[in-house]
């Protein structure tokens, strides 16, 4: 593993099994990797296999366990056969993050319906979906992490993403609704909300509007998916076992 996809606290989730959803690229990457330098067998799932194969690839050939598991988030039947796959095949599922993701862009009074719909299919479907397969296994053995990628969207919102906003406003419902419910069998939910990212996504935007939102941040730069990174290791980890139903905002300040 790279200097760059190791995490900077100190976590050993070694004989653990995570799942990564969106684990092709960008944030989901840097996830996956992270938690496999920590010691964790990874299940990366993705919809396009090529990246997705890159990432299992680079944690191999970093010493990690790794497989990967091609998936449409939106689809009922293949999330459980996913979940089940996992279980069977790496003994157990300790660790779910729903990372997956996308957006569809537009001023609200333009939007289109298939723009709303398939932004809250994947966004939020896609995060209840395994949320609920995770959750069986997980209440079988007692146990378990699951880390939500919701964003600082979802908290403030942000014009044009009406439906990216929406979707990740759900998401953090979705887990304090979730915290409280699986409480019980010690699973813990927890949310993650990012702002301002270097991913491929964001590079798409340009250097001006990038500079824009850089004077808005006050830690004055964009972050690193590493950084973001980083925080879900630790809501994996046992040192975050009395956290459950926060949003840790990755923002430098921006919602301050």
């Amino acid at each position: 593993m790279s200097e760059a996809t190791k995490p900077r606290i100190s976590v050993d989730l070694s004989g653990r099994v995570a799942l990564v959803t969106g684990a092709g690229r960008g944030l989901g990457r840097a996830i996956a990797q992270s938690l496999a330098a920590a010691g964790a067998g990874v299940a990366c799932v993705d919809v396009d296999a090529d990246p997705l194969n890159e990432t299992v690839q680079a944690i191999r050939n970093g010493g990690g366990r790794a497989e990967a598991l091609t998936c449409d988030v939106t689809q009922s039947d293949r999330v459980n056969e996913v979940v089940e796959q996992v279980v069977e095949q790496m003994g157990r599922l300790d660790i779910l993050v729903n990372n997956a993701g996308i957006t569809r862009d537009g001023m609200l009074v333009r939007m289109k319906d298939d723009q709303w719909d398939a932004v809250l299919a994947v966004n939020l479907r896609g995060t209840f979906l395994f949320t609920r397969a995770a959750t069986r296994p997980m209440m079988k053995a007692r146990g378990g992490r699951i880390v939500n990628i919701a964003s600082v969207s979802g908290l403030i919102g942000n014009p044009g993403q009406a439906n990216y906003s929406a979707s990740k406003a759900g998401v953090i419902g979705l887990t304090r609704t979730a915290a409280r419910e699986l409480a019980s069998r010690n699973i813990t939910v927890n949310a993650v909300a990012p702002g301002f990212i270097a991913t491929e996504m964001t590079a798409k935007l340009g250097g001006d509007l990038v500079a824009q939102v850089k004077e808005r941040i006050p830690l004055g730069r964009v972050g690193d998916p590493q950084d973001v990174a980083d925080a879900v290791v630790y809501l994996a980890s046992d040192a975050a076992g009395y956290i459950t139903g926060h949003v840790l905002s990755i923002d430098g300040g921006l919602t301050v």
